[in-house]
């Protein structure tokens, strides 16, 4: 979960910085992470995993149209649905956010070639 939480993050600000390839990656990767989690944890039910299915459809359109405000809006659909799972599970002391500030100093998410 603390990768899924890490990829969440990275989603977020290359969407925002619109390099909408790195955000395709990452939420690829998202993807790859709810799949693996699902079968890790067993006692996910899996309606909470296939109900994030339409905000990451919506995540995937909104990379696809580089629409930064759909963009937005969706990934805030996405994070309720991991809270809502949270909620579901026992763990409502697992609040996931949109992030406020960019923690890696180590990485440029702008696209190559912007400043």
């Amino acid at each position: 979960m603390n990768t899924l939480q890490l990829r969440h993050l990275k989603l977020y600000f290359a969407g925002r910085a619109q390099n909408w390839e790195l955000a395709d990656f990452e939420l690829h990767r998202l993807r790859e992470g709810l799949s693996e989690a699902a079968l890790l944890y067993s006692g996910i039910p899996a309606t909470n995993v296939t109900t994030l299915a339409t905000p990451i459809r919506s995540i995937a359109d909104a990379i696809k149209a580089k629409d930064v405000r759909k963009f937005t809006d969706a990934v805030g659909q996405f994070t309720g649905g991991c809270n809502a799972c949270h909620q579901t599970m026992g763990r409502k002391f697992i609040v996931i956010r949109l992030p406020t500030e960019q923690p890696f100093a180590n990485q440029v998410f702008a696209p190559q070639g912007k400043k």
